[in-house]
């Protein structure tokens, strides 16, 4: 089990919180053939799993969600060996089912991002990956079969409509978001889940609910900074829970990184250029996300 090296995303909430717990902490600053990563990717050990941690915003939570470096932080994972990864995010509750402080392990997505580097392969050639179901079954039952013994409330799936913000929904677009079957809003899990599923990583994210999109009123009693204030409680108390289920999935003795999975072989059947089209430098720059 020690040998495994288990991506973890923190995003709003999570932020850095995890890197505290880590033992024998060092810090890789990494290049990519897209740039720098968000941040230095912290490698260390969390009980006896060995995890590679980016923090998804940046120190400081530098960059917004539309500013990530997506393309970076996936391929700086799978440079450094990752094959799994935990993502977290947080994020607006389209149903009264789904209350502030719940966490929900996402099983689906719809996408709404427009100017963001959502592939690889641009200037490689064409590749299409399935993304049918674009999470990793195996690890979304991990962290189910985790959460109830440590008596973690969560939900277990899903949808979630990815915007391109900065802004948030106007009460139309959150209304269609919910006929749409969304359960969830947020603005970072797009293009993260698709890029890694082009890297041939097993990806899972758990959504950290802050508040009710604005589908439905806020209570007008309630003035601003009371509902931001209520709103930071319940990012807290979702965090909380994150952090222990994290580190519930990690002490389990169960390997997380499966060879055999799908989604380690996403790429068998995707390239659908003739090999001897394909550039011999851009090749070998994205050869980590063959192997």
């Amino acid at each position: 089990m020690t040998k495994e090296l288990v991506g973890v995303i923190g995003g709003t909430g999570l932020g850095d919180d995890l890197a505290t717990k880590l033992a024998g902490v060092e810090r890789r600053e990494v290049q990519t053939p897209f740039g720098a990563p968000s941040g230095p990717i912290l490698l260390g050990t969390l009980g006896e799993r060995r995890v590679a941690f980016i923090n998804r915003h940046g120190p400081g939570h530098r960059f917004g969600p539309g500013d990530v470096p997506y393309a970076a932080n996936i391929f700086a994972l799978k440079q450094l060996g990752v094959h799994a990864v935990i993502a977290s995010g947080a994020v607006g509750s389209l149903r009264d089912s789904i209350s502030p402080g719940d966490l929900v392990v996402v099983d689906q997505f719809v996408d709404k991002t427009l100017r963001r580097t959502g592939t690889f392969f641009a200037g490689y050639g064409a590749v299409h990956c399935e993304m049918a179901d674009p999470t990793c079954d195996r690890l979304r039952e991990a962290l189910l079969g985790v959460a109830k013994p440590a008596g973690i409330r969560i939900h277990p799936q899903g949808t979630y409509v990815c915007m391109e913000g900065p802004q948030f929904s106007t009460r139309a677009e959150s209304k269609m978001h919910r006929n749409w079957g969304g359960d969830l809003i947020g603005m970072t899990a797009m293009p993260e889940a698709r890029l890694a599923r082009e890297a041939q990583m097993c990806y899972a994210l758990v959504a950290l609910a802050s508040d009710y999109d604005c589908w439905r009123p806020h209570d007008e009693s309630k003035g601003k900074q009371t509902l931001l204030q209520e709103i930071y409680s319940n990012v807290r108390r979702a965090t909380d829970n994150c952090l222990r289920l994290i580190e519930a999935l990690l002490a389990i003795e169960t390997p997380l990184v499966c060879e055999d999975c799908a989604c380690r072989k996403s790429l068998e059947l995707a390239v659908w250029t003739d090999p001897k089209q394909i550039d011999a430098t851009r090749k070998r720059e994205l050869s980590p996300l063959f192997e």
